[in-house]
């Protein structure tokens, strides 16, 4: 199955409009779901991307399916970069727009709704783009890619965070988590019946590692290179312009 036949919802409509729909409807548990369900790994997850990225010691930064907010803020926190955060949910950028003034950070992060698939900056506009388990959800992966490209400066670099698959010996009893457990906890918690239903179906139909590596190639990144992260839950990529 292709990754971008597999919907939130058995509804008609495009996946585009029922994944804004699903992350509309989790936003307010949306936060609390994650820590609970990855058991607060996301959190040492995005702090390697961050330590990757100051590497590059970027000034202004795309954060494409920003979410809530948290790499947003962890990447200002960690380079004190100027960042932009972009995504398709406005219930979930309301949620991190309150997190950015709590922080009292409104000067140094913008929220922005949009599309990553037709986004509305210039060519080579930022020193890096940042996505973290976002671009399993576009619905044209290659446009959603070929965009980040556009809009990050020559030899700029785009780092996207992504579920990918358990290998070895520890699959069978992860895939019975993800495929048993966490539907039924993010379904009592978030009140949605699909939503986390839909992450392990995405998940599974997702390319990972070298067919990343590849697609990202394919679209004319100069350099990829890529980390598995806890045993290959996740996997971290840094395509270069």
């Amino acid at each position: 199955m292709e990754h971008n036949t597999v919907k939130p919802y058995k509804s008609a409509g495009s996946k585009k409009n029922q994944v804004e729909e699903m992350f509309d409807n989790i936003a307010p548990k949306y936060d609390l779901l994650n820590h609970v369900l990855s058991m607060k790994i996301d959190v040492s997850w995005r702090k390697k991307l961050v330590h990757w990225l100051k590497m590059d010691h970027p000034k202004r930064v795309l954060d494409v399916a920003t979410g809530t907010g948290d790499l947003a803020l962890a990447i200002n926190k960690g380079t004190h970069a100027q960042v932009v955060g972009y995504d398709l949910a406005q219930q979930m950028l309301n949620v991190g727009i309150e997190k950015i003034k709590k922080a009292g950070l409104e000067d140094q992060i913008q929220m922005m709704k949009g599309d990553a698939e037709k986004m509305p900056f210039k060519d080579n506009e930022f020193d890096a783009i940042t996505a973290a388990f976002g671009v399993r959800n576009f619905e044209n992966l290659q446009q959603g890619l070929a965009e980040m490209k556009r809009v990050v400066k020559h030899q700029g670099n785009v780092f996207i965070l992504e579920f990918s698959k358990v290998e070895g010996w520890m699959s069978p009893l992860y895939m019975f988590y993800f495929k048993q457990i966490l539907p039924v906890i993010g379904k009592i918690i978030s009140k949605d019946n699909c939503a986390y239903t839909y992450l392990p179906d995405s998940v599974n139909a997702f390319p990972y590692g070298e067919k990343m590596k590849n697609i990202l190639l394919e679209l004319g990144f100069s350099k990829v290179e890529y980390r598995k992260l806890s045993l290959g839950i996740a996997t971290l990529y840094k395509a270069t312009k």
